[in-house]
């Protein structure tokens, strides 16, 4: 009897023991127990990893990585302010679920937050969406810089920053995105210079307008591929470049009022044969305004108002089928043809010096004309052959 006792004693204990083992060694490797009774899963609660319903062999199921998911968690934490409660949508992994997200598929193509309204930094992390075309981020109150890792956006577009807070110097890491072709950084407090690299940029619209830009115009200017160039309202000095036009680059929109621009209207501006606009009020250009303007076949609207040119306006500009709206007052032109007094569109001609017209400058305003000794090129072509000047210009 004392020997069955012993060894049932003995049975016992290696059991106690052999469970001890068990135990000890699920939680020493941070495996999930089971608490609670009753079958399957019924009234049972599991505390930790692994599910309770697997194999003991198989691996714990893991949560799948979301890189666009962080990137926009990223992205929300460094907003501050969302006054109109945009991203209370952000929540989940269901990213395309986000308002002004959008998707292809199960992939993040375009991100439209204009007149959000939101406040904060843009982040890093956003290089992480590598599908992403288009990010406009129009009129909202982002500040700081535009993070060095946007190079990495290599399906990137357009990209719209206007009218936020950012400041610093031109951001440099929009010249290294390899297939943008819309760059809008208006309305902003960007300062410095304009890089020369821009103009040599595959962009079809360079919006800059409104900043606070020093400097001159960059040489190369005419060699760029934009469509619409606007550096209006900044504080950019010297002349319009030479190379202006030289390239007879299809651009339809130039706008450069209100800077600090000198010197002439390079003759070159006739070679931009499908320009629609052409602004350059409110600086401090002077000398003759070019016959070559009238090659200008496609221009609607043509402002040189608030300058110092001075001579009599080209008879032929005023002939310009297309024109919608002409601006040439606050000038000191001298005079101009019955071809301009007959328009039928907008021309505005006031406070100039011509003689027998009204609202007009003084007289003792008129007996000094601003740079009347500036000498200015000029094509000495009659009559003037726009398809000669193209070939004369564009030859070395």
């Amino acid at each position: 009897m004392m020997k069955k006792k012993g060894t049932n004693n003995f049975s016992l204990l290696s059991l106690f023991l052999f469970l001890g083992l068990i135990l000890t060694d699920g939680l020493s490797i941070g495996v999930g127990v089971g608490i609670g009774g009753g079958d399957g899963d019924d009234g049972g609660v599991w505390i930790g990893g692994g599910n309770p319903n697997s194999n003991p062999g198989s691996a714990p199921k893991q949560q799948t990585t979301n890189a666009a998911y962080n990137a926009l968690q990223s992205w929300k934490s460094a907003i501050t302010e969302d006054p109109s409660g945009v991203l209370k949508t952000w929540v989940g992994e269901d990213v395309c679920s986000y308002r002004g997200v959008f998707c292809s598929g199960s992939l993040i193509t375009s991100i439209d937050l204009n007149k959000a309204n939101l406040k904060g930094t843009i982040v890093k992390d956003l290089s992480l969406l590598s599908d992403l075309t288009i990010l406009h981020l129009n009129s909202n109150r982002f500040f700081g810089q535009i993070p060095d890792s946007f190079k990495n956006l290599d399906s990137l577009q357009e990209l719209d920053l206007s009218n936020n807070r950012f400041s610093g110097s031109f951001p440099q890491v929009t010249l290294y995105i390899p297939n943008l072709v819309y760059l809008d950084l208006r309305f902003n407090n960007f300062t410095g210079s304009i890089p020369e690299n821009l103009f040599n940029k595959q962009l079809d619209a360079i919006l800059l307008n409104n900043n606070q830009f020093t400097g001159e115009i960059p040489g190369n200017l005419g060699y760029s591929t934009a469509s619409v160039i606007n550096l209006a309202n900044n504080k950019l000095s010297g002349e319009i470049p030479t190379s202006f036009g030289i390239t007879g680059s299809k651009l339809k929109e130039v706008l450069f009022l209100n800077n600090q621009l000198t010197g002439c209207i390079p003759e070159s501006v006739g070679l931009f044969s499908d320009i629609e606009v052409f602004d350059v009020s409110f600086n401090s250009l002077m000398g003759h305004v070019p016959d070559t303007i009238s090659c200008l076949s496609e221009i609607e609207v043509l402002n040189l108002g608030h300058n110092k040119f001075s001579g009599d306006l080209p008879d032929l500009v005023c002939t310009l089928r297309n024109l919608i709206n002409l601006t040439v007052s606050f000038n000191f032109f001298s005079g101009f043809s019955s071809q301009c007094s007959s328009l039928s569109v907008g021309f505005d001609f006031t406070g100039n010096c011509i003689p027998g017209k009204g609202y007009q400058r003084p007289q003792p305003d008129c007996s000094a004309i601003p740079g009347g000794q500036l000498s200015c090129l000029r094509i000495p072509a009659q009559p003037l052959t726009c398809a000669a000047i193209s070939v004369g210009l564009s030859s070395p």
